[in-house]
């Protein structure tokens, strides 16, 4: 089972996100927080991150360079509902910049895309969470 971190301020967003990602078959973990989101990357191994941009304190962009400073395999999608962001250039660091949406298909695809087809095309595996047996 992949494990997926959200990162996002607001709490419906997360109890959305946390609902239909569950009901894909994932495990989710949330962070209200970009502080909180490196504090649970740096105890719990995760297997990719779900990022909003604008959050107070430490916004998304903050957040993803940290991230990727302690681990730059870590898959990240920026998820925001401004577009404007795709245009700085820290933004491009992240494997994928979706749109906030009613319609999460192109988060859910952008996911399995991260998850799965690299890793195969590569020949390899992808990198499960630490509670998971790679067979």
């Amino acid at each position: 089972m992949y494990t997926i971190l959200i990162v996002e301020d607001n709490e419906n967003q997360r109890y959305l996100y946390r609902q239909e990602l569950e009901g894909c078959g994932y495990r989710v973990l949330e962070a209200p927080s970009g502080q909180e989101a490196i504090d649970i990357v740096s105890t719990v191994q995760v297997s990719l991150v779900i990022l909003d941009i604008c959050m107070p304190g430490m916004d998304g962009i903050e957040t993803l360079g940290r991230l990727l400073a302690n681990d730059r395999q870590l898959p990240v999608i920026l998820h925001t509902a401004y577009s404007n962001y795709q245009d700085n250039f820290m933004s491009w660091s992240a494997d994928r910049y979706v749109v906030k949406s009613s319609d999460l298909s192109d988060l859910k695809a952008s996911i399995a895309d991260l998850l799965v087809a690299p890793k195969e095309a590569d020949g390899e595996k992808p990198k499960p969470a630490s509670n998971e047996v790679n067979v």
